[in-house]
């Protein structure tokens, strides 16, 4: 299908797979892509989320040639940008999706005047941000309160990270630092409920403005609270 089109370029943007040498070479100058990280750091299919999860304060957008590799082709543009401390990365992705748009342009602008020089990647400092799944996104309450922070961030709004209180999975969303629960008291119990959901980490306790019931809408923490969500005492799993 694409053949016929005798293409000069190939431009390629959030598409999960792997493209085959024989589709890269189709286009006569070949195939570029917008990759949400600054490569080769973030190399996989979720830069976004795992730039969040890490804490990094810093990505950006990377204008690549493609090869037969998973994000290893070389660098054509970089674009950065700092990574707010309290960012979702729902609010991270529409601000690279921006980001990205323009970038591309200046990408396309400085090859149409040959003044792009390819920089290989340096393999020795690649990292990866491989496919967020349903373990990925599970919280872990032994985690310290930062570090589950992240996680949540990162998740919000989709797929969202999730907990289990008895049969029902719930996702959280919105976390603040709680400061410290009780000495021994275990990791996922409920300390608060009024005026808000409190719940115990590894380290640290943090609060959670938002909630979604399995099956249900995303709500604000105090309104399932209040229709008796869960207890003080309760325990996530």
């Amino acid at each position: 299908m694409l053949r016929p089109l005798a293409a000069d370029l190939g431009i390629v943007v959030a598409y999960g797979h792997i493209l085959k040498p024989a589709l890269l070479a189709l286009p006569h100058r070949g195939m570029i892509n917008v990759h949400a990280s600054l490569l080769p750091a973030l190399r996989g299919a979720a830069p976004i989320q795992h730039a969040v999860m890490q804490g990094l304060e810093e990505t950006g957008i990377t204008i690549m040639q493609m090869e037969a590799g998973m994000d290893t082709g070389p660098v054509l543009h970089r674009v950065p940008t700092p990574i707010a401390t309290d960012e979702t990365g729902g609010e991270l992705e529409v601000r690279l999706a921006e980001l990205g748009a323009l970038a591309l342009i200046e990408a396309l602008t400085l090859l149409d005047a040959e003044a792009i020089v390819p920089q290989p990647q340096d393999p020795r400092l690649a990292t990866y941000a491989p496919k967020i799944t349903t373990e990925t996104a599970q919280i872990r309450w032994e985690t310290p309160a930062p570090a589950l922070a992240r996680l949540v961030r990162a998740l919000d709004p989709r797929p969202g990270a999730w907990t289990a209180l008895g049969d029902r999975r719930i996702k959280l969303f919105g976390p603040r630092y709680a400061g410290c629960p009780p000495a021994g008291t275990a990791a996922g119990t409920i300390l608060e409920v009024d005026p808000a959901l409190v719940v115990a980490t590894g380290d640290g306790a943090l609060q959670f403005l938002d909630v979604q019931p399995e099956g249900k809408a995303r709500l604000a923490a105090a309104d399932w609270l209040r229709g008796r969500g869960a207890r003080v005492g309760d325990r996530f799993s």
